[in-house]
């Protein structure tokens, strides 16, 4: 391993990943010398910021059978990976260095037992100045850490696919993918 100082996302000329910096103002948790910063978001108004993630567990049948039946034996697998997620939320900003403390209104943690595994969808709501993906995807993941965990004794080979964020709505950069209809819409 190198005991030199990284300038830049393997650039081996700072100056030239410097100068191409200065033209790229999408990458805004950079500062002017490609070192991490946190973006700046008192100038934004605050408005109401929505976001759904998805994580799979990949699982032996014998364990959906377990948690079919609720014979799991650490015990209430669902709602353990549900409150798990949800305190997760709560603190991302502890885990992910460039988080900002997000006063969360609202994070939901489903669980749907499927063909091989579980699939664990998230929503986080937030109103601030900025976006609740993070917190949805922290969600899902440590959801899914939570189903191994309490799995694990009956199935120690599961594997968590497909972590992904499906949708969001607010904010500068608009609204995508597949978020369930605004309440009062």
């Amino acid at each position: 391993m190198s005991s030199h100082p990284v300038s830049g996302p393997t650039d081996p000329h700072p100056e030239d990943f410097r100068r191409e910096l200065s033209h790229r103002r999408e990458l805004s948790h950079m500062d002017a010398s490609g070192r991490a910063r946190m973006v700046d978001t008192g100038d934004r108004e605050p408005t109401r910021r929505e976001a759904t993630a998805q994580a799979r567990v990949r699982m032996s049948e014998a364990l959906l059978e377990r948690i079919r039946s609720g014979t799991v034996p650490k015990g209430d697998l669902p709602a353990v990976a549900r409150l798990a997620g949800i305190l997760a939320a709560k603190r991302t900003d502890e885990l992910i260095p460039l988080c900002h403390t997000l006063p969360m209104d609202s994070v939901e943690v489903e669980l749907e037992l499927e063909d091989g595994g579980v699939l664990i969808t998230t929503r986080a709501a937030t109103t601030a100045r900025t976006g609740v993906e993070m917190e949805a995807l922290v969600a899902a993941s440590v959801a899914a850490l939570a189903v191994i965990d309490m799995g694990k004794a009956v199935d120690p080979h599961m594997q968590v696919d497909e972590l992904r964020v499906t949708g969001k709505r607010g904010g500068r950069s608009g609204d995508w993918g597949t978020l369930a209809p605004e309440e009062g819409s």
